[in-house]
């Protein structure tokens, strides 16, 4: 894509995967209606709060056993919409699995820069270590998350407690958000864009996969592929995975479900 001889409603349409998807809202309703009753169904750890703003709270689905490896899910939107409620059953797969998994809500654009956001889920993970064990989650931490939670994966990848990471469909270089609808609310500064975008930041090492759908928009393609390339041209560890066919929205159902391609590879980042 020529960036720069693009018009603003070309800029626009490059990010916004919901009309890019047809039948988008019928797929996030269904996703927020099976989230409800996966929380209903597992209400003993939910909306423990870990900082003082009012979406500053964590929902736990501890495995039986303790020290069972955790995935902490981080929920997109764009960090301007949506709420960790609304993807609780995006951990089915890995909770039937026997895994423990921790979904942590955080203050969405405009109340929140997006430096205050990745601030809030490092404050989160501190949380977590302090207090998961007293929740049944001590075992080895894998970040996850899906589009901005993608994102959000690979920016805080450094944090002590996580041990792998696995980024979905994530948005990996800030400087083209700018130019685009999704600025209005977050507002970035010349150095957000350096230093929130994991494409220009010393990378850790730890294994950290990239996933995609082969049928998302072409900026959201080129940023996995891209961010793996640098990462594999350093020599550092973690597979990237194009899921033939999905879209921005049905990638997310390789997580959801116990066969799910995403589900799978799970305990490949823990060897």
């Amino acid at each position: 894509m020529n960036w720069g001889s693009l018009t603003r409603a070309e800029r626009d349409a490059a990010y916004d995967n919901s009309n890019a998807v047809a039948d988008s809202t019928a797929l996030n309703e269904a996703r927020a209606k099976a989230s409800s009753e996966f929380r209903a169904a597992h209400p003993g750890h939910l909306d423990r709060r870990y900082g003082p703003r009012e979406r500053a709270t964590w929902d736990l689905f501890p495995a039986s056993d303790p020290d069972a490896p955790c995935i902490v899910f981080i929920h997109g939107g764009y960090w301007q919409r949506n709420s960790k409620d609304q993807f609780a059953n995006l951990i089915a797969g890995p909770h039937a699995l026997g895994w423990s998994a921790a979904l942590p809500g955080y203050t969405l654009a405009p109340d929140a820069s997006l430096t205050d956001i990745a601030a809030e889920i490092h404050t989160a993970l501190d949380w977590l270590a302090a207090n998961g064990k007293a929740h049944g989650i001590g075992g080895t931490v894998v970040l996850s998350g899906w589009s901005a939670g993608g994102h959000l994966t690979a920016l805080c990848l450094d944090h002590p407690l996580v041990r792998a990471g696995l980024a979905i469909s994530g948005v990996f270089e800030l400087g083209p958000i700018r130019d685009t609808y999704l600025n209005d609310k977050l507002c970035l500064t010349d150095e957000e864009i350096v230093k929130l975008s994991p494409m220009r930041l010393p990378m850790a090492n730890k294994p950290l996969a990239i996933a995609y759908g082969t049928a998302e928009l072409p900026p959201l393609v080129s940023d996995s592929r891209d961010l793996h390339a640098r990462r594999s041209a350093a020599h550092l560890p973690g597979a990237l995975i194009p899921v033939a066919g999905g879209n921005h929205f049905t990638i997310v159902h390789e997580l959801r479900d116990a066969a799910g391609i995403l589900t799978r590879h799970l305990p490949t980042l823990l060897v």
